[in-house]
């Protein structure tokens, strides 16, 4: 067996979330390595990167309303913060977001979020058919309303996974490339992990941040073991060829007939378009029906959609909890902590995982608005329930 190699940190996980994690404990001054095989990879080549806080607001979700609020708030400086130290274009753009309704169901729908994002104190605007058509020229005339939000924003995350892979080797993080197979314990407490070519790698303090993989890892005691289960999403991808006149000039979303669309066009000339939500296990089979009911629905939506050339089609997993809230922080077992179970809002809450996880290793505690997000929120019997 190889040597023993000891850091301060250690982050099990290479996506966007244990990236920014690792570079903020590296920025701290903490000696920092990652694991993963695909530094970069994961569900945010699968994402649309909408940051899309007020947007995405569900009923029961009021407290993890915050969270994604503050991360939103940091963004313009984390990606400005980002560019100057990497030279990476993030495709950062604050173009807003409209939500539209097609028919009388969806707009009751739209209106109840609307009143939710009011009484939440949210700055989102009611807007009739026409005045969206005013907005978007290319939307179907059969719009019935929709809420303007400029406050929601988007990013590309393969951009953004690219940048924070530089960002972390020009601040001396060290990035190996293979798996971890096997978190070692010692004496009561997490102490680094075995990867794949036999590698002991020890560390003072353990961060699992492996998106859907994280309830995965040998050796991590059953008592905390995250309940993260994976949630199939399918997207598509077209190409706008005239830059000079996109087909929509900001995120489009909408409920038609009860599932959930949007389409997020890129200054690049991409137009993404997602995304199915699917309880299918481990499977990222892009199927002819996912496919076909994102067009549909996109369609219905934009029918210009349709003479646009098809450049990719892609299945990815997000990593949710039970309570669709993130796992941040230390766990009951010394030096393990987690950085999972973001969800939907993976890409959004990167600012303030990447922060509030180097706060915890550096002073012991989460900051107050990763609190109520703690692991120790979910008792022992639902930690070991996994996914069949």
């Amino acid at each position: 067996m190889s040597p023993t190699r000891t850091s301060d940190v250690l982050v099990v996980g290479g996506g966007i979330v244990g990236l920014a994690t690792a570079w903020r404990a590296a920025r701290r001054g903490l000696a920092t390595t990652v694991v993963d095989p695909e530094p970069g990879g994961g569900a945010a080549q699968v994402a649309a990167g909408m940051l899309a806080a007020v947007t995405e607001l569900h009923y029961g979700e009021e407290t993890l309303l915050g969270l994604n609020l503050a991360s939103a708030r940091r963004y313009p400086d984390f990606a400005a913060e980002l560019t100057e130290l990497t030279g990476h274009d993030l495709g950062y753009r604050r173009c807003g977001t409209l939500a539209v309704a097609l028919d009388a169901d969806d707009r009751a729908h739209l209106r109840e979020l609307h009143a939710l994002q009011q009484r939440s104190g949210l700055d989102a605007q009611w807007l009739s058919g026409r005045e969206c058509r005013r907005l978007e020229p290319m939307l179907a005339p059969g719009v019935r309303g929709g809420l303007r939000v400029d406050g929601d924003h988007q990013i590309d995350p393969r951009r953004l996974a690219a940048a924070l892979v530089t960002a972390c080797e020009r601040s001396g993080v060290t990035v190996h490339r293979g798996w971890a197979e096997r978190l070692l314990v010692a004496g009561g407490r997490a102490g680094g992990v075995l990867t794949s070519d036999g590698t002991e790698w020890g560390a003072g303090q353990v961060v699992l941040a492996g998106g859907s993989l994280s309830g995965r890892l040998a050796g991590v005691p059953a008592e905390v073991l995250p309940p993260v289960r994976p949630v199939k999403g399918q997207v598509v991808r077209l190409a706008m060829p005239d830059r000079a006149r996109p087909l929509l000039s900001r995120t489009v979303r909408a409920l038609v007939r009860g599932s959930h669309v949007y389409l997020v066009p890129r200054d690049s000339g991409e137009l993404v378009i997602g995304a199915t939500s699917e309880e299918m296990g481990w499977d990222t089979t892009v199927t002819a029906g996912g496919v076909y009911e994102l067009l549909r629905d996109a369609h219905e939506l934009v029918p210009g959609i349709t003479e646009l050339p098809l450049t990719e089609t892609r299945a990815g997993l997000r990593p949710c909890s039970p309570d669709n809230a993130p796992l941040l922080g230390p766990t009951e077992l010394e030096g393990l902590l987690l950085a999972t179970g973001h969800g939907r809002n993976g890409v959004l809450l990167t600012p303030v995982t990447g922060d509030a996880l180097a706060d915890a290793l550096t002073t012991g505690e989460l900051p107050e608005a990763a609190r109520p997000f703690s692991p120790r929120r979910f008792g022992a019997t639902v930690l070991t329930e996994q996914p069949a």
